[in-house]
Order: structure tokens, then C-alpha cells, then sequence
């Protein structure tokens, strides 16, 4: 049973008070973080690629149901958030509820999400930093033996992370500030060049698989239920909807600067709901025009909203739009750094990763030398591996941490009925159990390697658990004592 033994709330509150963390962050700097983290790859980048392999234009329904899906378990976040504000985020949540075994996994899987995500988006930057600067692509781009170019942007970015959070909020808001921007722009000047008859059919009917492919790479509820893979159709805006998914990821970063915000228990929930509407709304627009103003089946993989607006004669537009990528992708990756700090900070501070992981700097008030650990992985991850190796499993890591933030939510709320919640969730628990059947449903429809290479993961991390952190953690020493 020592498996399952729980943290009080008490402590995770004393210690997120007694942590050494700053409280610099506002309201306004929370929606501009998640605003950064969360517009990134997904709308520069796999609104294209998933129109044109597996949606259509019905891509716009795909973004809808990954924001519905999302919002789920935002609020579900937003209330755990005001009544826990912490460092670890859903590893916490897990930690003070289901146990210390539940809470390992979920840290586990949140250092891959953000870890790979930071990957998939530094080599993304460095494909568009070389298409817009003419760099050579045998050091930029996914061409690349070595993509130096991703290797470098994250070095650049750690020094940011490592030398504090207001000085990485500062960062993150002026290149929110630009992506926003740009996408606004792709908007309107895409609305010139709107056609409806793109739209035609909007869901394009199911056909076969091109090539057909292995059972490894068929949509794992297609493996079990013996079906052959197919495209489009409805299933594919399923399946479309579950790497879109990724879009959305990273909303949850803000549940782990609770120990750095000024007033948490009211601008975390302001923070995530609002961040995420805001990119919702961009995505589902963005996602329209650019579905209109080409064929699906003519949509440029590479770089697809730069090669729509090239494609109608509108090259500055172009243009701008691989500077509003630059700067949307480089914002992702500055919050997933330090969003990577301070879980390990977390995990390292509860005993499950050795301690001096948490040592905070004594000038930056930063957990440097997790951030400094992450991002040599990362910086290995981006310099070597592909895009299309990455990023389904930065999806499947998010939502296996959404099922479990969802189910603390009414499990929270019948082990502590007394504690204080500025925000609730409606409707619980039917609300979270919907949204836990939501994200379950969703990993369903990623393919079946993508579930294997999870399980191999899980099996290294619970290994890490069962040699380490089971014996080394805070609760195994308070019980021997």
C-alpha cells in the first residue's frame, strides 16, 4: 500500500510557501504564458498537414473538437489550481490524491510531453528560420544530419529560463504579442482570398489508406476493432483531432507556476480558461482560411500558410508569416523550458528525483540545474530525431495527464470537502468523468507505435520509481522515522 500513500494538502501548501520560489507573475503575465506555449507548431504547421492526410477542410471540426476537449480538462486544472496552487502541477494533484505511484507516472509522462514538445517545436523553428534567412539546410530544417539550428535556439532559451521567471514572462509576452498579431493578419488578408468552393466537400468521403499501411501505424481503436485504416471521412476528423491535440498542449504549464504567481487562487483560473479561448478561437479561424484559399489536396506540408499566401501572389504576407512563426515557436519553447524546471523541481523536492535537483539559484530564485538537465535532453532530442517521431507521443503524454488531473478533481472533493475552492468545476463529478472518457477516447485514435513507445516510456519510469523514488521519497523517510 506504500504505493498508494497520499500527501496531505497542508504540506503542499507549506511547502509551495517555503519553497524559495518567487512570486513575480500577474494575471495578465499567466494569459500572455499560455497564450505563448500554446500558439506554436499545431496552427503554423499541423493545420495543413493533417488537412491534407487525414480531414480535409473538415480540419476546422478536428481544432473544434480538440478545444471542446481541451476545455474539459482546463476547468477541471482551474480548479485545482485555486485550491492547490503548486509548483507540480497535475504530479501534485495526483500526489495529495490517488497516491505517490499515480503521482510518478503523471510527472513522468509531464517531463515527456514538454520535453519532446520543446524538441518538435525547436526543429520546426529552425525549418522556418532557415526558409526565411536562406540558412543552409544541411544545419537548419528536418534535411539536416545534425539540426544544429534546433540545438542552438535551445541553448539561447535556457540561459532566458535559468536567469528568472520574470525575466522569461518579459520574453514570452513581446513574442506573444507578434504571433498574435500575424495570425490576426493571416485572418483577414486570407479572407480576400476565400473560396468556398475549397470547402466542397467539407468532409471528404472515407477512402483506404494510400499504401496501406502497417497495423503499427493504424489508429490503435481501428487495430483492436479489426478495421482497415482509412482516411477522411469522420474518422478521420478523429484522428485528426487526436494530433491536433497537440496544438492545445501546454495550457497546463500554468498550473505549475503557482509558487511564482502574485494572487494564484484568482489568476491561475483566469490564466488557463482565458489563454485557451483566445487560441481556440485563432485556431478555428486560421484553420478555415486556410482550408479555403487552397485545395486540401494542394496544401504545402512544409510551411502551409506561408505556401497558401505564396500560392495566391501575396509573398510579403508569406514572409511575415515565417516571422510570426519564428517568434510563436520560439515563445513555446521559453515556457516549455521552464515549465520542465519546475516539475522536476517538484518531483526532486518530494525525494522521487535526487534532491539536489531542486536546489534553487540564490540570486535568479530559478530551479537551474533541472532546467539546465532538461534541456541538454532536449537539445540531444532536437539535434537527432525527426518531427514525425515526436510529436504523437507529446500528444499521448498531455492527455494521459488530463485523464488523471480530471479524476482528482471529484476525488479531491470527497477527501477534502472543507477546502477552500475560488473556483469550481460545474457538474462534478460528471463533468471530469466526461472529460476523462473525452481524452481517453481521444488517445484511442493515435496509432499503435505511438501506444508502444508510451508503454516503453512507462516501463523505464516506473523502473526509475521502483529503485529510486519509492525509497527516496519524502513520505518513505517521515514513515522510518
Amino acid at each position: 500500500m506504500s504505493l498508494l500513500r497520499t500527501m496531505p494538502v497542508e504540506d503542499v501548501l507549506n511547502r509551495g510557501r517555503q519553497g524559495g520560489l518567487i512570486r513575480r507573475l500577474s494575471g495578465v503575465d499567466l494569459v500572455g504564458i499560455g497564450i505563448g506555449i500554446i500558439i506554436g507548431t499545431g496552427v503554423f504547421t499541423l493545420a495543413g498537414i493533417e488537412a491534407k492526410d487525414h480531414a480535409g477542410p473538415a480540419v476546422v471540426l478536428s481544432f473544434v473538437i480538440g478545444g471542446v476537449v481541451a476545455a474539459l480538462a482546463a476547468v477541471c486544472y482551474a480548479e485545482l489550481t485555486s485550491a492547490v496552487p503548486t509548483a507540480g502541477s497535475a504530479y501534485t494533484y495526483a500526489y495529495a490524491t490517488i497516491g505517490e505511484v499515480f503521482a510518478w507516472i503523471i510527472g513522468w509522462d509531464l517531463l515527456l510531453e514538454f520535453a519532446l514538445g520543446a524538441a518538435v517545436v525547436s526543429r520546426s523553428w529552425s525549418g522556418y528560420v532557415s526558409n526565411l534567412l536562406g540558412l543552409p539546410p544541411e544545419y537548419f530544417g528536418e534535411d539536416a544530419t545534425v539540426n544544429v539550428g534546433a540545438m542552438l535556439i535551445i541553448a539561447v532559451l535556457t540561459v532566458v529560463a535559468v536567469a528568472g521567471i520574470r525575466e522569461s514572462a518579459w520574453v514570452t509576452n513581446a513574442l506573444v504579442v507578434v504571433k498574435v498579431s500575424v495570425c490576426v493578419l493571416v485572418v483577414v488578408a486570407g479572407l480576400f482570398f476565400f473560396r468556398g468552393a475549397n470547402l466542397v466537400p467539407f468532409v471528404p468521403p472515407a477512402q483506404p489508406a494510400e499504401g496501406g499501411a502497417s497495423l503499427l501505424e493504424q489508429p490503435l481503436v481501428q487495430a483492436l476493432l479489426g478495421m482497415d485504416q482509412s482516411v477522411y471521412g469522420f474518422g478521420g476528423v478523429l484522428t485528426a483531432a487526436a494530433i491536433v491535440f497537440f496544438a492545445y498542449t501546454g495550457f497546463e504549464a500554468l498550473a505549475n507556476l503557482g509558487e511564482e504567481t502574485k494572487r494564484p487562487r484568482r489568476d491561475l483560473p483566469v490564466g488557463l480558461l482565458g489563454s485557451l479561448a483566445i487560441c481556440t478561437l485563432l485556431y478555428v479561424a486560421v484553420a478555415l482560411v486556410l482550408s479555403a484559399m487552397v485545395p486540401y489536396q494542394q496544401i504545402d506540408e512544409g510551411a502551409p500558410l506561408a505556401a497558401a499566401f505564396q500560392s495566391v501572389g501575396v509573398p510579403w504576407v508569406a514572409g511575415l508569416i515565417s516571422l510570426g512563426a519564428v517568434t510563436g515557436l520560439t515563445s513555446v519553447m521559453m515556457v516549455e523550458l521552464v515549465t520542465i524546471g519546475r516539475i522536476g523541481f517538484a518531483m526532486s523536492r518530494d525525494g522521487l528525483l535526487p534532491r539536489k535537483l531542486s536546489q534553487v539559484h540564490p540570486r535568479w530564485g530559478t530551479p537551474h540545474r533541472m532546467t539546465i538537465g532538461g534541456a541538454v535532453v532536449i537539445m540531444l532530442l532536437a539535434g537527432f530525431v525527426p518531427i514525425s517521431e515526436l510529436a504523437d507521443m507529446v500528444s499521448i503524454g498531455a492527455l494521459s495527464g488530463f485523464v488523471i488531473v480530471t479524476l482528482a478533481v471529484p476525488v479531491l472533493r470527497r477527501r477534502r470537502p472543507d477546502l477552500e475552492r475560488p473556483f469550481r468545476v460545474p457538474f462534478s463529478p460528471w463533468l471530469p468523468i466526461l472529460a476523462a472518457v473525452a481524452c481517453l477516447y481521444l488517445m484511442s485514435n493515435l496509432d499503435v507505435i505511438t501506444w508502444l513507445r508510451f508503454g516503453a516510456w512507462l516501463v523505464l519510469g516506473m523502473a526509475i520509481y521502483l529503485l529510486y523514488g519509492r525509497r527516496h521519497s519524502g513520505l518513505a523517510a517521515a514513515a522510518r522515522e
